[in-house]
């Protein structure tokens, strides 16, 4: 039997929200219920624009005594962002990065440090489990595995994180996998950008998402996707002839008809059914 891959996610923010109003806060603010963390150790959310783009790419964890957010933006912006609409709310905003080391475990269990919040990736448990440990148990973890191979298991099941494969402050939830990946609830009441969120999810076909495409050799970050001499997406993630990149899904299909290559540099690229579905799926009811 395999040992339980264990690795450090390293240059992730956290921030703690402490106090009697911390999860009304947030309730109107973030993508997702918090509500449900009375269930569930962790949700995966965004803060959006009122325009409805991504500002933030979070995992909320609840805490004793509050909550904690994870993040890949630095903490500092963050927390400034959410003082923003702090006003008379009794919450106290910190930059905790210095005191939590993210952590993610699969292939195996995992038994956390004392002092420890987390449990399954709540974006796809299959990804293994996510951890906020004290930074002052660093010694006690049995570190297995490289960070790399924790995000080769990621492009593997198309799950997508801000900057990496997609544009902060220029992404809607939708063209990020949110609604696929448990990111946005389509219940709760409203929060920062909702209207545009549920007009998106109830009256269009997404035409830009992040998916899976893999090719015929290796492919570099950052490079362009072409078809017939337009450029229709971008290389995120990559490992090795794998990657995720997000792409304008109504481009590439028509030229995909028409019998038009997908490329990124030298390399064929070729997109994962899987993740072409939805679009074909929503396009289908919406010709």
């Amino acid at each position: 039997m395999p040992s339980t891959a264990i690795t450090l996610l390293d240059g992730r923010g956290v921030v703690a929200v402490r106090g009697g109003d911390a999860v009304k806060l947030l309730q109107g603010l973030l993508t997702n219920d918090l509500d449900d963390l009375d269930h569930r150790p962790a949700l995966a959310a965004g803060l959006l624009s009122p325009q409805g783009k991504i500002l933030f790419e979070v995992i909320v964890y609840g805490a004793s005594d509050g909550l904690l957010i994870e993040t890949s933006a630095t903490a500092e912006a963050l927390a400034r962002r959410l003082a923003l609409y702090k006003l008379r709310a009794e919450v106290a905003i910190a930059d905790e990065t210095a005191a939590w080391l993210v952590v993610a475990a699969w292939d195996g269990p995992f038994d956390p440090p004392a002092g420890s919040v987390g449990g399954p990736d709540p974006r796809l448990p299959d990804l293994g489990t996510r951890w906020l440990v004290p930074a002052g148990q660093r010694n006690t973890l049995a570190l297995s595995a490289s960070p790399a191979a924790y995000h080769a298991r990621r492009v593997a099941r198309g799950v997508s994180e801000a900057s990496a494969d997609y544009v902060i402050g220029d992404t809607f939830p939708h063209e990020a996998d949110f609604d696929l990946r448990g990111g946005v609830s389509f219940t709760k009441g409203c929060y920062v950008g909702q209207e545009v969120v549920a007009r998106m999810h109830h009256k269009t076909v997404v035409r830009k998402r992040v998916v899976r495409v893999h090719a015929d050799r290796p492919l570099e970050p950052g490079a362009d996707i072409v078809a017939a001499g337009q450029v229709i997406g971008r290389i995120g993630t990559v490992d090795g002839a794998h990657a995720l990149a997000f792409l304008k899904l109504d481009r590439a299909d028509e030229l995909a008809a028409k019998g038009e290559a997908l490329t990124a540099g030298d390399a064929v690229l070729h997109v994962d059914a899987n993740d072409l579905a939805p679009y074909l799926a929503a396009k289908a009811k919406r010709p």
